[in-house]
C-alpha cells in the first residue's frame, strides 16, 4: 500500500473546492495536479490550493503524474470516459454523483474497476454524519421497530439563470433533470437509512422552467422491508429544504437541512407508550457533520490499507437505478417497475429522456 495518496482532481468547479479541502485535511493525502477544460480556471484553482502542477488534458496528466487517486469533478455527460481513461491509467477513482449519464456506463465503469483491480468511489455525502450513522443503526437493530412510512422531499429553487449554464437542462449534457440532478441525494440518504428498494412509481413534471428535463417530479417508493414512502422532488421552491421523515411502529425520525446535517437537524419523536425509551435513541455526544470531508476521508483510509470501502461509499447503483426506475415509471405513463425490470429494461438503461407533463400556462 502507497504511505501517501498522490491525488489529482478533472475539473475545477464550485464541487471540486470540497474535494480539495478534503485532500488538504487527510494527512496521508497530497493534491498534486489538477485538470481543466479551461486553463484559465484550473490556474486559479491551482494557484488557491498550492497544487504544482496544472495540464491541458486528463491524458497529458496521467501519462505525467500517475497519480494514484483521480476526483472527477466534472460535469455528469463527462463522467463515464474519465473514468475509464483514469483507471485505465492505474488510478482508482472517486466520482460525483451522478456517477454516469447512464447505468449502462455505470456497469461498465465498475467493470473497468473489477478489471484493473482499482476501487470506484461515488460521492454522496448526505449519507455522511455521526447522525446519519445512529439513526441507521437504530432501524437495523429494530431499537425503533419496524419502519412504516416515509417522506423524502428535495424542495430546492433554481431560477433562469442556473439553466442558462450551457449543458443544464437538457437531456443530452445533464441527463435529467431535477431528480437526477438534486433529489438523488435524498433519495440516497433513504434508501442508506432503509435499505433496497422494491417498487416505484413516478411522474414528471415542468411546472415553470423552459427545459427539456423535469423541474418536478413525484413518485411511490416501497422498499424490501416493507416501507412505502411518498416522493417530492422540485427546482422551483423558493422555501427550499431537504427533509426526510420516518414514522416507525415506535418513533418519528425527521431530518431537515438544505445542502448539509449535523445534529441539530435531526430529531426521534417517542410515540405515545413509548417514551421511557427515547433516551437510548439520543444521537451520539460526539458530533461530525455530512461533508466531503469525511466521506473522502474514509475512503482514502480504505485505500490506504486495502480495506474494503466504506459503507458511506458503497453501493454505486442502488441509488442510480432507483433514479433509473422513477424516469422509466413516467415513461410508461406511471407504471410501477420493480429493480427487476430496471435490470432488463429496454430503454432506460441507456439513458434517462422521458415524457414529462407540461403543466406551464399558455
Amino acid at each position: 500500500m502507497p504511505e501517501r495518496l498522490r491525488c489529482a482532481i478533472v475539473g475545477t468547479g464550485g464541487v471540486a473546492q470540497l474535494h480539495a479541502r478534503a485532500v488538504a485535511a487527510h494527512p496521508r493525502a497530497e493534491l498534486v495536479a489538477v485538470t481543466d477544460l479551461s486553463r484559465e480556471r484550473a490556474d486559479e484553482f491551482a494557484a488557491r490550493w498550492s497544487v504544482p502542477a496544472v495540464y491541458d488534458t486528463l491524458d497529458e496528466l496521467l501519462a505525467t503524474e500517475h497519480p494514484d487517486v483521480v476526483l472527477v469533478c466534472t460535469p455528469p455527460v463527462a463522467h463515464h470516459d474519465q473514468t475509464l481513461v483514469a483507471l485505465a491509467a492505474g488510478a482508482h477513482v472517486v466520482v460525483e454523483k451522478p456517477p454516469a449519464s447512464s447505468l449502462d456506463e455505470l456497469d461498465e465503469m465498475r467493470r473497468a474497476a473489477d478489471a484493473a483491480d482499482r476501487r470506484l468511489a461515488v460521492v454522496f455525502q448526505q449519507r455522511t454524519g455521526t447522525a446519519a450513522a445512529h439513526v441507521k443503526r437504530l432501524l437495523a437493530d429494530g431499537a425503533l421497530g419496524r419502519p412504516l412510512l416515509a417522506v423524502c422531499q428535495t424542495l430546492w429553487y433554481r431560477g433562469d439563470d442556473y439553466y442558462a449554464v450551457p449543458w443544464r437542462g437538457k437531456w443530452a449534457t445533464e441527463g435529467g433533470g431535477t431528480t437526477l440532478g438534486h433529489g438523488i441525494h435524498q433519495l440516497d440518504l433513504l434508501g442508506y437509512l432503509l435499505g433496497d428498494w422494491a417498487s416505484v412509481q413516478a411522474r414528471l413534471w415542468r411546472l415553470d422552467r423552459d427545459i427539456e428535463v423535469e423541474d418536478a417530479s413525484t413518485a411511490t417508493v416501497t422498499f424490501a422491508n416493507g416501507v412505502v414512502a411518498q416522493v417530492v422532488t422540485s427546482a422551483v421552491s423558493p422555501r427550499e429544504v431537504s427533509a426526510i421523515r420516518i414514522d416507525t411502529q415506535k418513533a418519528t425520525v425527521t431530518v431537515e437541512h438544505l445542502y448539509g446535517h449535523g445534529h441539530e437537524n435531526w430529531k426521534i419523536t417517542p410515540a405515545p407508550g413509548f417514551e421511557a425509551e427515547a433516551a437510548a435513541w439520543a444521537l451520539p455526544e460526539i458530533e461530525e457533520r455530512s461533508d466531503h470531508a469525511p466521506l473522502l476521508r474514509d475512503v482514502f483510509d480504505a485505500l490506504l490499507t486495502g480495506a474494503p470501502l466504506p459503507e458511506t461509499a458503497d453501493e454505486p447503483a442502488r441509488t442510480f437505478e432507483l433514479v433509473a426506475g422513477i424516469y422509466a415509471s413516467a415513461a410508461a405513463d406511471g407504471a410501477v417497475l420493480t429493480p427487476a425490470d430496471i435490470a432488463v429494461h429496454p430503454t432506460h438503461r441507456r439513458g434517462f429522456a422521458s415524457p414529462v407533463t407540461d403543466m406551464r400556462e399558455g
